[in-house]
C-alpha cells in the first residue's frame, strides 16, 4: 500500500542548500587562505627589501665618511697650497724689493735668504758708497747688520753683509708656553 504519490527519495544530509553553504564556505576559506599566503609573500618581500635598503644605507654612510675624509684631506692640501703660494708671492716680492734696494754702483754676486735674515755678497767701489746707499736701507729693515770688507784686485772692495731680524714670534710663543 502506498500512501504517497511521489516516489520516495533517499534522504541525505547533503541537501542542495547544505551543498550551497559548503561551496560558499569553501570558496570563502580558499579566498582567505589565498589572501593570507599573498600577505605572507608580501611581508617576506618587504623584509627582504628592508634588509637590502638598510645594507645600502650602511654602505652609503661608509662612502660618505670616506668622502668626508677625502674632502678634509683635499681642504688641508688646498690650505697648504695657498700658504705656499702666499709664501712664494711674498718671497718673490721680497726679492724684487731687494734688487730694487741695491744701487747701480754696487754689484751683488750672491744673496742668501734665511728664515730671519739675509746675507749679501758683492763688490762696491768704496765703503762710503756701501754705507750710504745700501747699509742705511738695510739697517731700517733689519735689527742686526754686520758687514765685512775685503780688497779686490781692481781697487774696489768685496763685502759680506749679514743682516738679521729679531724673531718676535718665538718670544711670544715662549711667553704663552710659560703661562
Amino acid at each position: 500500500m502506498k500512501y504517497s504519490y511521489v516516489k520516495p527519495r533517499k534522504k541525505t544530509p547533503f541537501t542542495p542548500e547544505f551543498q550551497l553553504i559548503i561551496i560558499f564556505f569553501g570558496i570563502s576559506i580558499s579566498m582567505l587562505m589565498t589572501t593570507y599566503i599573498f600577505l605572507l609573500y608580501k611581508n617576506y618581500t618587504f623584509e627582504k627589501d628592508k634588509m637590502r635598503i638598510v645594507n645600502e644605507r650602511l654602505a652609503l654612510q661608509k662612502d660618505i665618511e670616506l668622502l668626508n675624509t677625502k674632502i678634509a684631506y683635499i681642504q688641508k692640501q688646498k690650505a697648504l697650497a695657498e700658504k705656499i703660494y702666499t709664501n712664494n708671492t711674498v718671497l718673490r716680492d721680497s726679492i724684487a724689493n731687494l734688487f730694487d734696494l741695491v744701487p747701480e754702483r754696487i754689484t751683488l754676486s750672491k744673496a742668501q735668504l734665511l728664515k730671519n735674515g739675509l746675507i749679501l755678497y758683492g763688490i762696491t767701489p768704496n765703503k762710503d758708497v756701501y754705507n750710504f746707499m745700501l747699509q742705511a736701507p738695510l739697517r731700517s729693515i733689519f735689527q742686526k747688520t754686520y758687514t765685512s770688507f775685503y780688497p779686490a784686485k781692481n781697487g774696489w772692495l768685496h763685502f759680506v753683509s749679514k743682516n738679521y731680524m729679531e724673531d718676535d714670534t718665538t718670544d711670544d710663543e715662549e711667553l704663552t708656553n710659560e703661562d
